[in-house]
C-alpha cells in the first residue's frame, strides 16, 4: 500500500509564494496530485488561513474562490492529531528538538502512519538527512497548469496570484 502523502502549510502557501521557482514547484505539486489523495492536519490547514488573513481583504476574496475549489476536488483528507502521534514524537532525532512543537507534531503525525511529508520549509527538509521521510517538490517542468473537469481551477488560480506570500514565513 503507498505511502501516505502528508503538505504543509509551506507546501500549500508556497503556489502563492515571492519566489517564482518555489511557487511553480509547488503549484506543479498540486496540480499534478488534483486526483490524487494527501493528507494536511488541521494544524497546517489553519497556518494556512491564519496567512492568508493577514493580508488585504482584496487579496482573501481572490484568494478563497481558488482554494475553495481546489479544497472541493481534490482529495485532501484533513486529520488531527492523535495519540499515535504524540508517542511518535519520541521517534524523532534529536535536532528535532530545536524545531516549533507544531513542526514537531507534523513530523510526528508523518511517522506514526508511516506516510511521506512533501515540504518547502527548509527546517524540515533538513532532516531528511537524519533518515526522515521528507522530500521537497520536484521543480516545475513547463507551465503549470490545474486540468480539471470543468476547466476552471486554473483561471482561478491565475487570479489568486494577485495574493503574494513569504512561503517561509508559514
Amino acid at each position: 500500500m503507498p505511502r501516505d502523502v502528508y503538505v504543509d502549510a509551506s507546501l500549500f502557501m508556497g503556489m502563492h509564494s515571492a519566489d517564482p521557482a518555489v511557487r511553480a514547484a509547488c503549484a506543479a505539486f498540486f496540480a499534478e496530485h488534483l486526483h490524487r489523495p494527501v493528507v494536511m492536519t488541521y494544524e497546517e490547514v489553519g497556518r494556512c488561513d491564519d496567512l492568508v488573513w493577514s493580508h488585504s481583504r482584496h487579496e482573501q476574496d481572490v484568494y478563497y474562490p481558488f482554494m475553495d475549489v481546489l479544497h472541493s476536488l481534490m482529495p485532501i483528507r484533513r486529520r488531527a492529531y492523535t495519540a499515535a502521534d504524540w508517542a511518535a514524537l519520541d521517534r524523532l532525532p534529536a535536532r528535532a528538538g530545536t524545531l516549533a512543537p507544531r513542526e514537531r507534531m507534523l513530523l510526528a503525525s508523518v511517522l506514526a502512519t508511516e506516510g511521506e511529508l512533501v515540504t518547502v520549509n527548509p527546517r524540515l527538509t533538513a532532516l531528511a538527512a537524519d533518515g526522515l521521510p521528507v522530500r521537497t517538490p520536484r521543480p516545475a517542468d513547463g507551465a503549470v497548469r490545474f486540468a480539471d473537469a470543468d476547466d476552471v481551477l486554473d483561471g482561478l488560480y491565475r487570479t489568486s496570484l494577485t495574493l503574494e506570500v513569504d512561503h517561509a514565513a508559514v
